[in-house]
């Protein structure tokens, strides 16, 4: 049986990316967000106004996309509640948002130089995709959607089907966010703090969420 709801979140599975992009001052940001999906050699990422990687994409017109694997869980929740912004939007602020420079360091991840773009990779994430900005469009009141084309990609060998220039869906295992809530492998594999922090509900968690 169906049931008819005003449902308030519509966010049933996507993959973890975290974009490093640069400041102003040249530094790095990194920032996960899960609101991206590909076609051909394009992406489209959902972000706030409001966010950080929103100015500096405007601003830079490059990113790199780490794709994460479940992993690094535990390192994207450290990062779920930072932000490069100085001061600290209220909204965020509101749900424990803090102020933080080295996103990097926060996270214990490693910055890796780019090859054709200013933003570093993420030593750590198997899947890296430098990237350029092809546009920005308004997406409701609040976001845009950034269009950005991948004009390079780098790939560990453990994960490259021997012979070919596809990765091998087997062996590359995301990190996948449902509803706030972290999953690798179909399996719900970490307490998310943005869950805690927008007041997600949820039921049947396993031990290990």
């Amino acid at each position: 049986m169906h049931v008819s709801l005003d449902l308030k979140v519509l966010y049933f599975g996507t993959p973890v990316v975290l974009i490093s992009s640069r400041n102003e001052d040249g530094s790095a940001n990194l920032a996960p967000m899960s609101s991206a999906w590909w076609l051909g050699q394009s992406c489209m990422l959902g972000l706030g106004n409001r966010a950080k990687t929103s100015e500096n994409l405007l601003r830079e017109g490059e990113c790199v996309l780490n794709l994460v694997p479940s992993g690094l869980v535990g390192a994207v929740d450290l990062l779920a509640p930072l932000t490069g912004s100085n001061p600290v939007p209220e909204r965020k602020a509101a749900k424990g948002y803090r102020y933080e420079p080295d996103k990097f360091g926060a996270a214990g991840l490693t910055p890796q130089a780019s090859e054709v773009v200013g933003a570093p990779r993420v030593r750590e994430c198997p899947v890296q995709l430098e990237c350029r900005v092809e546009g920005a469009h308004a997406f409701g009141e609040n976001a845009r959607a950034f269009e950005v084309r991948v004009e390079r990609a780098h790939v560990e060998e453990r994960l490259v089907i021997p012979g070919t220039d596809y990765v091998d869906p087997i062996g590359w295992d995301p990190l996948i966010m449902k509803f706030c809530e972290f999953f690798g492998g179909g399996t719900n594999i970490h307490a998310s703090a943005l869950a805690s922090a927008w007041r997600m509900p949820h039921q049947g968690m396993t031990a290990a969420g």
